[in-house]
């Protein structure tokens, strides 16, 4: 059956016009999302920008008196970058020798979806618990004290679930095809996971792992817990309080007088900042690896 001419014109108008509908609602929803990110930003920016300074960067609030102008927050930016650093360190290589596991080797095993289940389950935990359980079992069974360590087996715990599952999805959209070309040519399963399967998935992943480091660098609750607090520099992560930025912002935005608060304000800058410039390593890593530059 032939359509006329006048049929098509009212379809072909009536699908052109859902699909401005559709893209309008697409875009006020994108509005809706970015307007509370930008007055964030906004107000961070302004608020913490006139004491973002080098004085900031490279002094700590050591003999610095509640209502003194000066100090800045050196130790724990320090203490930030060595907390997140160890907790990479930790649930990183975890985190993907786990997801290769799951899908390269545990299909269909008991193994595999009880430790899937276990990571799902890990995915819900309330930061303060995980802050609660390393409290508990590291500085009051084993009573080895408060430390950065300490607070970075509590960040650890958080960034385990999201590295696991951020590389278990890149890892499971890596064509089967280049893993059978790869065995039909006799190669070992373990270098054609080394050799083909990751470095297909290695932009992915180190999205996966930034998304992961992003999430726990402002966790305040788990470093309250077990890092303490202190306004010296601590370079050793291993021994003694450290400061961490998120505690240095819930420390100075308690008090009540203005340089306190334009300190937390700045503290905040600073690691929204931090977190900015890994993100930033990260993509460049991922366009350095990646395919179209030959690597």
């Amino acid at each position: 059956m032939t359509m006329s001419p006048a049929v098509i014109t009212r379809v072909s108008f009536s699908r052109r016009l859902k699909d401005r509908v559709v893209l309008g609602l697409v875009w006020l929803a994108f509005a809706v999302a970015v307007v509370p990110l930008i007055s964030v930003l906004w107000l961070v920016i302004k608020n913490g920008i006139a004491r973002f300074d080098l004085e900031f960067l490279t002094h700590s609030m050591r003999n610095i008196g509640a209502r003194d102008a000066g100090g800045g927050a050196y130790h724990a930016i320090l203490g930030t970058l060595e907390q997140v650093g160890l907790a990479a360190l930790i649930s990183v290589p975890v985190g993907l020798l786990t997801a290769i596991y799951l899908v390269e080797y545990g299909q269909n095993r008991q193994l595999a979806r009880s430790i899937s289940f276990f990571v799902d389950v890990m995915t819900g935990i309330p930061s303060v618990v995980a802050g609660l359980f390393v409290l508990a079992f590291w500085v009051l069974v084993l009573g080895l004290g408060y430390s950065g360590f300490a607070g970075a087996l509590a960040l650890s715990i958080l960034m385990m679930p999201t590295v696991v599952r951020s590389a278990e999805e890149m890892l499971r959209l890596v064509p089967n095809d280049l893993r059978e070309a790869s065995y039909a040519l006799g190669v070992p399963k373990w270098k054609t996971i080394t050799k083909i399967v990751f470095p297909t998935a290695f932009t992915g992943i180190i999205t996966g792992v930034m998304l992961a480091i992003a999430r726990v660098a402002g966790e305040t609750a788990p470093l309250l817990l077990t890092v303490f607090s202190t306004d010296s520099i601590n370079e050793d992560p291993f021994n003694g309080p450290q400061m961490g930025l998120p505690l240095y912002v819930f420390d100075q935005a308690q008090r009540p007088n203005v340089t306190a608060v334009d300190r937390a304000w700045t503290g905040a800058l600073t690691l929204i900042l931090i977190v900015m410039l890994l993100n930033l390593v990260a993509r460049l890593i991922a366009w350095w690896r990646s395919p179209a530059k030959g690597r």
